[in-house]
């Protein structure tokens, strides 16, 4: 088990930041962090790294314990905060070599940091003179020079172009072939890319924990078709395998069903029966964004 989180909970003065919290990441899994803002994403975060204690409750990193053994654990972590912190005067190589030798690398490892995320074009730059995507790309190098188990990302994406987007996208799935990645982010389409599990938060509060997969493999299905005519909602809920129904507009509904096969023929025999025609019907995929609405609204 790469991360094991058990019950944290943690306050700011009266304001409740995460309330009993427990999940846990195996090797090799990359994990998109999710939730609105102000939902303890951070916070829990910095849990992890050890940089905050929590109230209550209990973590490991790579069967270290954060809490007891906290300079074992963040031997084993890489983290990447949202403010990336670094030295814009001073350049690349000149950066990653002081940084390795905190975590006592040699020179060697620097170069391979800096092949392995891409920095070989812009090494001769100042990090002032980079652009925000390398510039991303030097946090992480910096993140991962100790080798690290687990790999935290806070925000890794913010402010990115399309194409910086892709290839720090790339990036990270090239790294989540050896490390445990755990990253937030507000980009939806970045963890339908790249993650393998979602995990969504609100006012502290784990809501959701599935494998991206087992989310794209649901048997709901949803449906938006306009008849001739209104159409009544006891009507409505006699079709069969519906799940949930809203009349959108005028003769417009939006229906969901949860069942195996195609429901399309079921709503044009039920078309039938009723003396109704159907003037439009679209299949409506449920996409990561629209499922975080539906779980974090109020």
């Amino acid at each position: 088990m790469s991360i094991l989180v058990d019950s944290i909970a943690k306050s700011y003065q009266s304001q409740l930041a995460l309330d009993n919290i427990s999940f846990s990441a195996n090797e090799g899994e990359i994990i998109g962090f999710l939730g609105p803002n102000g939902a303890g994403k951070s916070t829990m975060m910095k849990i992890l790294t050890g940089y905050l204690l929590p109230d209550s409750g209990d973590v490991e990193v790579a069967s270290k314990n954060v809490l007891t053994h906290p300079l074992e654990a963040q031997k084993q972590i890489g983290y990447l905060p949202e403010q990336n912190p670094l030295y814009s005067d001073m350049f690349v190589r000149e950066y990653l070599s002081f940084r390795a030798s905190i975590y006592k690398q040699d020179k060697a490892r620097v170069e391979e940091v800096i092949q392995e995320v891409g920095l070989t074009p812009e090494v001769h730059k100042k990090i002032g003179q980079l652009s925000k995507g390398y510039q991303q790309r030097v946090g992480i190098a910096a993140a991962i020079l100790h080798n690290p188990t687990v790999l935290i990302l806070d925000e890794p994406t913010t402010g990115l172009d399309p194409n910086q987007l892709q290839e720090i996208r790339s990036l990270i799935r090239e790294l989540g072939k050896e490390k445990t990645i755990l990253f937030s982010t507000h980009i939806m389409q970045e963890v339908e890319a790249v993650c393998d599990r979602v995990i969504i938060i609100k006012k502290g509060k784990l809501l959701l924990d599935k494998p991206l997969k087992e989310l794209r493999e649901s048997n709901l299905q949803n449906i938006e078709v306009t008849f001739d005519y209104k159409v009544e909602e006891q009507f409505i809920q006699k079709l069969p395998n519906l799940t949930s129904h809203k009349n959108n507009f005028d003769n417009t509904w939006y229906l969901t069903f949860d069942a195996q096969e195609d429901v399309r023929p079921k709503i044009f025999d039920f078309a039938q029966e009723h003396g109704l025609k159907i003037l439009e019907l679209s299949s409506k995929n449920q996409s990561l964004e629209k499922l975080f609405k539906e779980v974090t609204s109020e």
